[in-house]
């Protein structure tokens, strides 16, 4: 592998692990365009580690207060408090959806155990259907068929949302649908934050908010995911190039990160719609 592919491919997963167009699906179609030998999930996985850095590095303060503020944290720091804590926020919870309203401050404390609860499907079907992912799923038709459908579904989502609610008002009922529709990302061209803001939209959630929440629910996956093949990351050798394709791509996640969230503020996904469908459409030209 050349530097130059290690470092467009780096910069390929970056911007489209988090812009709702299918990092999986891209990664194929480059190496098709450029008649590249095929990098393999390994060397996606190590990508993935560049996109891993990035999320942890923009959402530091995130991360922070949701695992500092967890019940799970509080319980190994102070176990007679952590229960005591957790009576009286059942009190509070219940008193304030009689009065339908929503505590913030005790939601955001529940956002690691909805987050890992979020996650289990995911890693399921990640575990089931891990070879059929290095395998026949990485073909250009099934991709340019899941960049269409995915485009349609996130353009519906995206006109009939509420587009009302923030992550604090996330419950778990809401975690789990939307971990659920994560594990359909392993299928190239669906894009796992293109599924999940999709079904976080159509939850209620605010444009900005469903990317939010679906950059922190990647976390985890993508932590995992690199846990599994960093073993045959190192047996295939972690050469200059795929440090390079690592470092393109936590600097191109940082940035995709922080303008996508910049643009959402007075901005729809239709941008994101019309280049899945038009990519689409030129994935089927070719083929045919």
């Amino acid at each position: 592998m050349e530097i130059i592919q290690s470092i467009i491919l780096g910069i390929v997963q970056g911007l489209a692990e988090f812009l709702p167009i299918s990092s999986s699906g891209h990664l194929v179609l480059i190496s098709k365009f450029f008649n590249w030998q095929d990098q393999g999930l390994a060397f996606d996985v190590a990508l993935h580690l560049g996109t891993l850095i990035a999320v942890l590095i923009y959402f530091r303060k995130d991360w922070r207060d949701i695992i500092f503020n967890s019940y799970l944290f509080r319980w190994f720091h102070s176990p007679d408090k952590a229960v005591e804590s957790l009576v009286q926020n059942a009190i509070t919870v219940k008193l304030s959806q009689k009065k339908r309203r929503i505590n913030i401050q005790e939601l955001k404390s529940d956002m690691l155990f909805i987050i890992i609860i979020a996650t289990i499907p995911g890693v399921f079907i990640g575990l089931i259907l891990n070879n059929y992912a290095a395998t026949i799923f990485r073909n250009p038709l099934l991709i340019a068929t899941t960049l269409s459908i995915g485009a349609l579904f996130l353009f519906y989502a995206d006109r009939i949302g509420l587009k009302k609610k923030n992550i604090p008002e996330l419950t778990l009922k809401m975690g789990i649908i939307i971990g659920l529709f994560q594990a359909l990302a392993i299928i190239p061209g669906v894009s796992r934050s293109g599924i999940t803001i999709t079904v976080a939209l159509l939850l209620g959630l605010s444009r900005t908010s469903s990317a939010r929440f679906s950059f922190l629910l990647s976390t985890p996956i993508i932590l995992g995911a690199g846990i599994m093949e960093f073993p045959n990351l190192i047996a295939s050798g972690l050469d200059i190039n795929i440090l390079t394709g690592i470092l393109t791509a936590t600097i191109s996640g940082y940035l995709a990160i922080k303008y996508m969230l910049k643009y959402l503020e007075n901005k729809s996904y239709n941008i994101f719609v019309g280049y899945r469908i038009v990519l689409a459409i030129l994935i089927l030209s070719i083929l045919l």
